[in-house]
């Protein structure tokens, strides 16, 4: 991990509420892999006196690596940037997804936030022609999905957080993994967990992980603001995940 400067190359709206940023960025940061982040700081003159926060730094899941100096992240469209701005970034932040060696099928699920942290994996896991099905729920449903591949199949769910073959499609996924909003992380994820173990007898261990977007101040495991309760023991989010089994992490 280390700091580097980067610039917005392009802009381009994907759909009604996103826009996609490619960074022009070191080589350093072109060996990212799915699961890794960002904490970009803007380079204004006048950004942080009128939009200043303890945290100084935005955590950036990337959603693409087009080449050795050229990062794509997906950000809000009410967001405002323009080519030409220039970002501090350190990086790569947390541990890459680890996936089954033998994963056929898995399920991603974004309740309450746009799934963008969990796109990154999907063309290595459709090279490998691994089945992968994604769960829109909560405020997630509003997410326009016509810029993804056509491989990905999109369930969206009710108002009660279910959808038709929930039964089969949790016992069909060999490993899920569950985005949700900022701010009650782990209240979502307790919905979801209660959701899955209403409908499956048995949830057995890295079968589903919840992968964690709360701000980060250090990034570096210094501060420990980004501690989180697991039975029998305590993690970082910004060292040890951002992903993390849901068997085991404390959601009280």
């Amino acid at each position: 991990m280390k700091e580097t400067q980067a610039y917005i190359e392009r802009v381009k709206r994907v759909n009604r509420d996103s826009q996609r940023l490619e960074l022009a960025v070191d080589r350093s940061l072109s060996s990212l892999l799915a699961g890794q982040a960002l904490l970009v700081r803007r380079i204004e003159k006048d950004y942080e006196s009128e939009h200043w926060d303890p945290y100084l730094r935005e955590l950036w899941f990337p959603v693409e690596v087009q080449t050795s100096n050229i990062v794509v992240v997906e950000q809000p469209a009410k967001a405002q940037f323009v080519p030409g701005q220039l970002l501090s970034i350190i990086g790569p932040v947390g541990r890459p997804f680890r996936f089954r060696r033998k994963l056929r099928n898995i399920l991603l699920i974004a309740y309450q936030t746009t799934p963008a942290a969990l796109l990154m994996m999907l063309p290595s896991l459709l090279t490998k022609q691994v089945s992968i099905t994604m769960i829109l729920m909560g405020t997630a449903r509003q997410y326009d999905t016509n810029h993804l591949p056509e491989e990905l199949e999109i369930v969206r769910a009710d108002d009660n957080m279910t959808w038709p073959d929930m039964v089969m499609t949790l016992g069909w996924a060999d490993q899920v993994f569950a985005i949700v909003g900022q701010g009650s992380e782990l209240h979502y994820f307790g919905e979801i967990m209660k959701l899955i173990r209403q409908r499956r007898n048995d949830v057995p261990a890295n079968y589903i992980f919840g992968v964690m977007q709360r701000p980060l101040p250090c990034g570096v495991g210094a501060c420990h603001a980004c501690i989180l309760k697991l039975r029998g023991e305590q993690k970082l989010q910004c060292v040890d995940g951002p992903a993390f089994d849901l068997t085991t992490l404390r959601l009280n």
